[in-house]
Order: structure tokens, then sequence, then C-alpha cells
């Protein structure tokens, strides 16, 4: 997933792309609302970390733009002001979460992983597809009292990301997007996609055949879960 930090303290904002990278976030970082502002107004976010005291542009003005062009992006507010009144402006604005400087890294990333789940209706954790758990936390696949360690990390983020959008057909260009962070070449009908989603049901057709995950000819792909 992709993930903006607005933040003006470099040392923290590396912290920040540091740590939501060893989590598999793909991350952007500005240091400056003008910066951002131009990032929000072309690009595709899954979440925006919005640091209020920007030494250029009021945060609260840049979580407004956020949540007008960016409209699907979760926005968490971090920063150094005590003051309720931004808490309660930041929230009436379309935040999703606050969070006051200093906080807890793991705290952050729980908080986006709750966001996560509340945004996709996902109750838990673990998701049993014929057989197949998916462990979204552990990050892991099983089958029987088996993981199958032989799912990239990769894969695993498109069978994720699939699972997070049950039921909907997701275009080659959305889980280039969304898994790689950008459209692989510029090429929308590459097969880029197409060699993992095969490689993922040659690694899974191991242990049984995974037809919950469909091809939509001429569209993309979806992962079919019954309510």
């Amino acid at each position: 997933m992709n993930v903006l930090i607005i933040e003006d303290e470099k040392a923290l904002a590396q912290e920040l792309e540091i740590f939501l990278t060893n989590y598999n976030y793909i991350c952007e970082v500005c240091f400056d609302g003008a910066s951002a502002s131009e990032k929000i107004a072309t690009n595709l976010y899954d979440f925006i970390l919005i640091d209020l005291g920007l030494p250029d542009y009021d945060g609260l003005d840049l979580l407004k733009e956020a949540k007008r062009n960016e409209s699907e992006a979760a926005c968490i507010i971090l920063t150094a002001r005590a003051e309720i009144t931004d808490r309660i402006k930041g929230l009436d604005l379309g935040a999703d979460d606050y969070l006051p400087k200093p906080f807890s890294l793991l705290e952050l990333q729980s908080r986006m992983q709750a966001i996560i789940r509340r945004k996709f209706g996902v109750k838990n954790n673990i998701i049993d597809l014929s057989g197949f758990l998916i462990d979204l936390s552990n990050r892991t696949i099983s089958y029987g009292h088996s993981v199958i360690n032989t799912i990239t990390k990769k894969e695993f983020d498109l069978i994720a990301y699939l699972i997070l959008h049950k039921n909907r057909t997701l275009t080659r260009m959305q889980l280039s997007e969304h898994i790689w962070g950008s459209v692989v070449n510029n090429d929308y009908d590459s097969n880029y996609i197409d060699a993992h989603i095969k490689n993922i049901r040659k690694k899974l057709n191991a242990f049984a055949s995974p037809d919950w995950l469909e091809t939509v000819r001429g569209l993309g792909y979806k992962i079919k879960i019954n309510a």
C-alpha cells in the first residue's frame, strides 16, 4: 500500500519511512506542504500521514486538499500541537485518526491496520479460502498444517490486496499502482501482473486448487469470498 509521509522533521520522516517500509508499505516523503500538495494532486495513496506544523503550509489546509483530491485515502494527523481544538478540527475535516507527538511507531502501524480493517470490512486477520489460511498480520499462507514458504513478499501483497477488495475486480493498472507504487513501464497491457498470478496459482496448486482466485477476462483479477 502506498503511503505519503508529510513531515518537516527530517529525522522523524526518515524513521517513519524505514519503519513502514519494513512493514511492506511503499513510502514517499515530503518535508514541506508545497511539494506534498503537488503529490496529492497527481498521485494516488492509501494513507497520508500529515504533520500540522509545516513551515510553509497549514496542515489542516493540506488535510482539506487531501480529502478533496484523495477521497479514498486514509489520513492520520501527526502533530506536537496539544490543543484539543486542532484535534477536533482535523477529525471534522475528515481525518481518520490523530496521534500526538511523541508517539510509538508500533502504535501507528497498529492504528493503520485498524483503519484498513474498518475500511474494507475485514473482521478477522486470518481469512479461510477453501482451506487456505491467509494470515494478514503475520503475512503467511498455510494449507493444512503446512506454511507455504515459497510465496514471495510481493505475491503475498497481491493476494492481500485482492482480499481487501474481495469480490471486486481489480485491473492490472490498479494492482501495479498499489502494490509496486507505479504502473510497470507505463504499459497497462503488460503481462507482469499475469506472470505473478500464474506463479501464485502454481505454488498454491501444489496443495489444492485456488478456485477463489479468479481471472476476469479482459479486465483483471478478483478473489471471490462468500459472505
